[in-house]
């Protein structure tokens, strides 16, 4: 058992072996020896068992502790070229788009076309 007050760090595999151990007890109250023996509260070993059901065994491999890393000057350029990139996407998309709504249509000569939109109009009410 190791010494009050010394904080230890276990491995996945030993955080397994602990909760391997105290599946196998069937009799009442042979689940607290495991956690007892090794000097972990019974929290612990219930928090190891929920995370072992709900993500298995790669659960038990420990985070870093702390908050994440910010990001650098690198990775915020490039998540703002990406935003860029995506706006300039939609704008091409959409020049595009009206390019298209522009020219004339397939089959029609640009003359024709002309042509209908110089003829005279009817006077509405007459």
């Amino acid at each position: 058992m190791p010494t009050p007050g010394k904080r230890r760090k276990l491995s996945a595999a030993e955080e397994l072996r602990i909760v391997r151990e105290a599946a196998a007890c069937t009799r009442r109250g042979d689940i607290e020896a495991p956690p007892r023996r090794e000097g972990i509260y019974s929290s612990l070993l219930t928090a190891w068992r929920k995370q072992l059901a709900l993500h298995g065994s790669e659960a038990l491999a420990g985070r870093k502790p702390g908050r994440k890393p910010k990001q650098d000057a690198k990775d915020r350029r490039i998540a703002e070229l990406e935003k860029r990139s995506a706006r300039l996407e939609e704008k091409l998309a959409l020049a595009e788009k009206l390019i298209d709504l522009r020219d004339p249509l397939p089959g029609f000569s640009s003359g024709l076309l002309q042509t209908c939109w110089q003829l005279p109009r009817p006077l509405h009410g007459t």
